[in-house]
């Protein structure tokens, strides 16, 4: 695979970065190296300073901002390299977004063969985060789908990793926050489709109980499951939610008008928050109302609805998490084992009540057998993913608390959400943690790829040193 022939070395400028949540904003040194020689020039002869890879930014916390060294911007990076046709095997750069292969390959018969909530997200960034989707309880991550990928590390060197040629690294780098090195390519397995549609069967439960159950009875029979869930509701309603199940919808289950271009998404114009919002918008009586509201108006139906409003309701709302206004929020993505999630659910949504922060997004899902990856996500069980507008160290309080709830019940937070978890907690959640380490201590034996959040957890140097010098 040839590199650019532009020789053109990295330029850099400083801007305020932060993840998708505009938690703590600070100042970065944003390196742009858009090909392979720039990016080893950037290492070679910075060879003092650390580096994190950084993709669109939809990380919610500090996995992909370094302010004590530099952010390298992969986004150049975005050419597509090769394309089997009577396979779906693609093979592009790392800069490639969900949005860009979606946009080249869905009207040719070919999508995802899974997809987080938003499209606006790198090849890298999925590899590096291990994303997942709402099939994941059939089909795993997206880890699963990657059958090799070229890797810069530190010493300049690239590693061509697969499950039969650098193992050890290619699991690593899979859910591995980009902390081996930078994704240059990778190729993905995509997944065959009749049509850019959904067939969706929406129920709503009237608790907890019952959306776990519904959840785990349709596992065979729907590919996507996903439920939106009070967290406010009390009582006997605690839990209650609007599950929606779906499988692929074929050409003809569409209306009759759609059937021509079956593979072709719907036009529809999106709009844009302009500004933050003042922080009193999101309260607990707003955020009450919005839950109760989105509750009673969803209600039993069998719906066909296109690609993005089931995947990426969220995306046609441009600059959306400027709603929680400047101070941000805290994303929390808990991960409980199937035995244990009903109760620890069941008390982490008591606690959130409590507390009077409630969430005003709550989506559940069902989670299938864990990946080979040291630091992958997911295992059997289900996950809740909550989101807090940020309230300084009433926050702080809420998430430590829930923390504790899931090491309690043996569950674990998300790295690409988490922005709070304490290092004593990540490294009770990830039992992995010490061969993660092993394999990036023979890579990078001086650190030289570190992010905020590495520094936080341990996982790199001392964990006050960013906080510190930031202060």
């Amino acid at each position: 695979m040839n590199e650019p022939s532009d020789d053109t070395n990295e330029s850099l400028n400083l801007q305020r970065l932060a993840g998708w949540g505009n938690f703590r904003p600070d100042l970065a040194r944003l390196v742009m190296a858009p090909n392979l020689r720039a990016l080893q020039a950037t290492l070679s002869h910075d060879t003092s300073s650390n580096f994190i890879a950084r993709g669109l930014g939809r990380s919610y916390g500090d996995s992909a901002v370094n302010y004590v060294g530099a952010v390298l911007c992969q986004t150049p990076r975005n050419r597509f390299l090769d394309f089997d046709s009577h396979s779906g095997l693609l093979t592009c750069e790392a800069g490639v977004s969900l949005a860009e292969i979606i946009e080249c390959f869905l009207y040719r018969g070919w999508f995802l063969p899974t997809t987080p909530g938003t499209k606006h997200i790198t090849v890298g960034g999925a590899i590096a985060a291990d994303v997942h989707g709402k099939n994941h309880h059939g089909e795993g991550s997206w880890g699963n789908f990657v059958t090799r990928f070229r890797l810069l590390t530190a010493d300049g060197t690239v590693r061509e990793c697969s499950r039969s040629e650098n193992q050890e690294v290619f699991h690593a780098t899979l859910g591995g926050m980009g902390l081996t090195g930078i994704i240059l390519d990778a190729s993905i397995q995509l997944t065959p489709v009749s049509t850019a549609f959904v067939h969706v069967h929406q129920r709503r439960s009237r608790n907890l109980e019952e959306t776990l159950d519904m959840l785990t009875e349709t596992e065979a029979s729907y590919r996507y499951s996903v439920a939106w869930i009070d967290c406010l509701s009390r009582g006997k309603h605690l839990g209650r939610s609007v599950v929606m199940l779906g499988n692929d919808a074929e050409v003809d289950q569409l209306p009759k008008n759609r059937r021509q271009d079956a593979c072709r998404l719907p036009r529809r114009r999106g709009w844009a928050v302009p500004c933050y919002f003042p922080r009193w918008v999101l309260n607990p009586w707003s955020i009450k109302a919005f839950n109760c509201l989105y509750y009673h108006t969803h209600r039993q139906a069998d719906l066909i609805v296109d690609f993005d409003r089931f995947f990426y309701p969220l995306d046609s709302i441009r600059y959306w998490n400027r709603i929680y206004g400047r101070p941000g929020f805290v994303q929390y993505q808990a991960l409980f084992p199937k035995e244990t999630s009903q109760q620890g659910m069941r008390k982490l949504m008591d606690v959130i009540t409590e507390s009077g922060q409630g969430s005003f997004l709550a989506v559940l899902k069902s989670s299938g057998a864990a990946n080979e990856g040291a630091l992958s996500y997911l295992f059997k069980g289900h996950t809740l993913a909550l989101d807090f507008p940020y309230r300084g160290i009433r926050t702080d309080k809420l998430c430590a608390r829930l923390d504790q709830i899931l090491l309690e019940y043996g569950g674990r937070v998300y790295l690409a959400k988490d922005a709070l978890v304490s290092r004593e907690a990540f490294e009770k959640m990830y039992p992995q943690l010490d061969a993660f380490k092993q394999v990036k201590a023979a890579l990078d034996p001086d650190q030289r790829f570190r992010s905020a959040q590495s520094d936080r957890l341990g996982i790199t140097g001392d964990r006050d040193r960013q906080q510190g010098i930031r202060r």
